[in-house]
């Protein structure tokens, strides 16, 4: 297994679309244990194939849910179902590897569900009412339909989002990744 950098705001990948996965390969398998492996140095609650620089449908996660537990996975070609009451709650700020060291409270619906794949190639169902995972959820399979957090925040959230951006300076370094075995998200 081996930590990817994690690609930055500005970077080519996070625009895009993904590609489904028509079969689960041993290439397959290496991406997803490198993403596990990078989410965990991250400290991230979850990754997209987009944020390594891979153009699959599939991402990971390792959050707690709506119960408090803490819940692991895979999900290879998630299709996404919303659910429960559109909610911007101002205490919970919502963060991104791919923009890292910032975050905003961001407007999510509290139930999530995705259908896909695992590893096997089996049916796989998750989902989470209220906890981190069910906004974790929403977030990942946006990052797989080329969509940023940034783009679901108010105007006014969203130019004060990219004015921080600007100040960290990551376009004017032409930073498109970060390593996180080397820094600390904050210190991007």
């Amino acid at each position: 297994m081996t930590v990817r950098p994690i690609t930055i705001l500005g970077h080519r990948a996070l625009e895009r679309p993904t590609r489904r996965v028509r079969e689960v390969t041993e290439d397959i398998r290496t991406l997803v244990a490198d993403m596990f492996e990078t989410n965990d140095a991250a400290d991230g609650a979850g990754l997209a194939a987009t944020q390594v620089g891979a153009r699959w449908r599939i991402f990971v996660y390792s959050c707690e849910d709506g119960a408090g537990v803490e819940r692991r996975g895979v999900v290879i070609n998630p299709r996404l179902e919303r659910f429960g009451k559109l909610v911007l709650d101002e205490e919970s700020i919502e963060g991104c590897l791919s923009v890292p060291g910032l975050g905003w409270p961001t407007t999510r619906f509290t139930g999530a569900r995705v259908t896909g794949i695992d590893l096997e190639g089996e049916p796989v169902e998750v989902s989470d009412e209220g906890g981190v995972l069910a906004r974790c959820l929403q977030h990942e399979t946006d990052h797989l339909d080329g969509t940023l957090y940034l783009d679901r925040l108010s105007p006014a959230a969203r130019r004060e989002a990219l004015d921080a951006v600007t100040a960290r300076g990551w376009r004017a370094r032409g930073l498109l990744t970060w390593d996180p075995r080397q820094l600390a998200a904050d210190e991007v």
